[in-house]
């Protein structure tokens, strides 16, 4: 799959992609669109963003929407919703809401900036929503943003993460042989 990160200058002082861009993203590939939504208020953006092709659409519960509605939205659209949390911000304020949606995504850098490094203090964060996740039989999948590599890909892995998103590490090199080195350390540890 492709993860987009989409920031708006509010939620966090970066800008990158809109809607034209999935759009033109949508019709050169088959595989998912992962849309992250870093933006403040996304309950205004998930119908641009669903018409231009996301297969799914993740949405941080810090922004300022209500995240139940917006999860509704997204569903009501046709497209799989999802919940994100930053590193300050407990795992455990999103679990009211993964029985409604599709996808956990746990930040392990803070959003807005490209190649920070892995905090792994989130790592038992990681663990607990895997816990919780497989506790209450929910089919949620854990996604892990932010300082993934060869290196923190196995801990990330061990710790739970289903979906790992890469993109400094991949894209600073040649690309396809980075892809497969951060897979196979992943999947050494079970992914």
């Amino acid at each position: 799959m492709f993860h987009i990160d989409v920031m708006d200058g509010h939620f966090v002082p970066n800008i990158t992609v809109g809607p034209l861009i999935v759009t033109t993203m949508r019709r050169c590939t088959k595989l998912p669109l992962d849309v992250h939504l870093m933006i403040q208020h996304p309950d205004k953006m998930v119908k641009a963003f669903s018409d231009a092709g996301a297969d799914d659409l993740t949405v941080h519960i810090e922004s300022s929407h209500d995240v139940s509605k917006t999860i509704r939205m997204i569903r009501d659209l046709g497209k799989d919703p999802g919940v994100v949390v930053n590193p300050p911000t407990p795992v455990e304020k999103a679990f009211r809401f993964l029985d409604k949606v599709d996808i956990l995504l746990v930040m392990t850098v803070n959003p807005g900036f490209p190649g920070q490094k892995f905090m792994p203090e989130v790592l038992p964060k990681i663990r607990a929503a895997r816990d919780y996740i497989d506790r209450e039989g929910l089919r949620v999948e854990l996604e892990v943003d932010g300082g993934v590599n060869v290196d923190t890909a196995p801990k990330v892995a061990a710790a739970g993460a289903d979906i790992l998103v890469a993109g400094s590490a991949i894209f600073s090199g040649r690309i396809v042989r980075r892809i497969k080195d951060i897979r196979q350390r992943a999947e050494s540890q079970g992914i």
